[in-house]
């Protein structure tokens, strides 16, 4: 039950965070490939598989990121992702640190180690520059701020990538309770719409 919830209050955050930004709602992103085939029995099939497929592209993508994030420096990361997406038009910067300031207000708000003043600087500051700020006016703090906020990026990211496969686990399902193979459905899928 609580991954449940953890799971859809993760799912509200996004959404709230594309709505702030002026992200584009996933359906507007995707891109509708036309139809090279004509028979009509091949597009109901092909429909169920849609979902399916939308939520494959954004489990590559999220897993992409997690590795961008993986590999770089927090210093860096805003830079990295920009660089290794720089073909989508979203704000890294913006989005990495409203996460990292709704993380920080659940961890105050419900008593967790993360102190008030520490919430107000990294409300202040740029996400790049969180670290540094924190360490330098927090120098008694016996944890590691990189490390933390790293593991906030980090957990958020893995369960993104655990609800879109949790998706794909549901739309296979359904699949399968209309009686067919879900390989099928994907290939009929491809056909339809003309992927390699």
């Amino acid at each position: 039950m609580q991954d449940e919830n953890t799971d859809r209050l993760l799912e509200l955050q996004m959404k709230e965070l594309k709505d702030t930004y002026g992200q584009e709602q996933e359906e507007a992103a995707a891109v509708k490939v036309k139809s090279t085939a004509k028979n009509p029995k091949d597009a109901k099939v092909a429909e169920m598989y849609a979902d399916a497929a939308d939520y494959e592209k954004e489990l590559e993508a999220f897993e992409a990121e997690l590795e961008v994030i993986n590999a770089n420096q927090l210093t860096d990361l805003v830079s990295a992702l920009s660089k290794e997406f720089s073909d989508e038009a979203r704000d890294f910067s913006k989005e990495l640190h409203a996460i990292l300031v709704a993380t920080w207000t659940h961890q105050v708000e419900t008593g967790k180690s993360q102190s008030a003043e520490e919430l107000a600087l990294i409300q202040e500051s740029e996400f790049s520059d969180v670290v540094e700020k924190l360490t330098s006016s927090f120098p008694d703090y016996d944890g590691d701020f990189e490390k933390e906020i790293r593991a906030v990026l980090v957990k958020r990211w893995e369960a993104l990538v655990a609800i879109k496969k949790e998706h794909i686990k549901e739309e296979m399902d359904e699949i399968y309770i209309a009686g067919l193979k879900p390989s099928y459905v994907k290939r009929v899928y491809k056909r339809y719409y003309g992927i390699s």
